[in-house]
């Protein structure tokens, strides 16, 4: 019948994702085994959205107790254990800076670091990020497991901002903080394996006019169809990614019709797991087990309720322009 072949849920969990949700690692410069924080590098690669270190890397620029050439140092890697870690403000070139469980004095004394390009921030609670606003060169920014602040409006002082990372943010639901960021081309949000990043809304993307690269992965909307309809007005939109059972399917014919060309705009109507199961596109669409002998009559009469979606979507996008 033509579906498209795909992981089954077990496969996904094999080593090489497993790295993304408690898998113990060994750091000898910290003497212990961080369980709660992936190593995986999520970022993408293509393009020149990303340049800031992988994730695997971070520790090879740690903070030594001596640095004896300031001038060359441009990376590096500090957390709440180091002792020294007020030496970065002696670095005048220094471009990246990776905050890895920092402390909150850590979090407010970056705001002087003004000639940051890149910026990655892991485990933290910071009631407010606030300390960022003073950043006006970062271009590339990264937030994993950042919790304790809700509002992300602080990101429109970063004028020069290319890329964005979010990756469990537990008290953020509304990202309209984002909208007006003009300079924004890359943005990808996430939650994790266990948990969904809420969604109030995507209106926010309407405030986002060169957005190049939309990736929403584990994420839970809050809104009702058409959820997707702000992606109207990204103009620019180039590869879109999102997984096939993170909205109805009603969404995703909607977005089949509102971006042609754009790489990830298309889904298959149903797709088979390993396990010999159709799935049907969307959340909550159902399945049929491949051996059932109404399997056929199931995906064919699927793929007719699917096209009168396309058409549904056509006359809101029609009215909408």
């Amino acid at each position: 019948m033509g579906a498209k072949v795909r992981l089954s849920e077990d496969s996904y969990k094999s080593e090489s994702i497993c790295v993304h949700y408690r898998k113990s690692i060994y750091l000898p410069k910290y003497k212990s085994y961080h369980m709660k924080h992936h190593f995986a590098d999520f970022l993408d690669r293509t393009g020149n959205y990303w340049t800031i270190i992988p994730n695997n890397e971070r520790f090879i620029y740690s903070l030594d107790d001596e640095v004896t050439d300031k001038n060359s140092i441009r990376i590096i890697t500090i957390g709440k254990n180091d002792r020294h870690w007020k030496l970065i403000f002696e670095f005048p070139n220094l471009e990246e800076l990776t905050l890895h469980e920092p402390s909150k004095e850590q979090l407010e004394a970056i705001s002087s670091l003004t000639q940051l390009k890149r910026l990655r921030i892991t485990h933290a609670r910071p009631k407010n990020i606030e300390f960022i606003e003073s950043l006006e060169n970062i271009e590339e920014l990264v937030f994993e497991y950042v919790s304790g602040f809700s509002d992300l409006s602080p990101l429109n002082k970063l004028k020069k901002l290319r890329s964005l990372h979010l990756e469990c943010l537990r008290r953020v639901h509304d990202f309209s903080g984002l909208a007006g960021i003009d300079t924004l081309k890359y943005l990808y949000i996430n939650g994790t394996l266990d948990w969904n990043q809420p969604i109030a809304n995507f209106t926010f993307l309407e405030g986002l006019p060169n957005l190049e690269v939309l990736k929403l992965i584990w994420i839970t909307n809050k809104s009702d169809y058409p959820a997707l309809i702000p992606i109207l007005k990204l103009k620019h939109l180039k590869t879109i990614h999102i997984p096939d059972s993170a909205f109805t399917a009603k969404e995703y014919a909607f977005l089949e019709v509102a971006l042609p060309g754009v790489d990830g705009a298309v889904y298959e109507p149903y797709s088979e797991y390993i396990s010999g199961t159709y799935y049907f596109l969307g959340k909550g669409s159902g399945y049929v087990k491949c051996s059932s002998p109404f399997a056929e009559e199931k995906c064919d009469k699927f793929i007719q309720e699917y096209e009168i979606m396309k058409q549904q979507a056509i006359s809101i996008i029609e009215k909408n322009l």
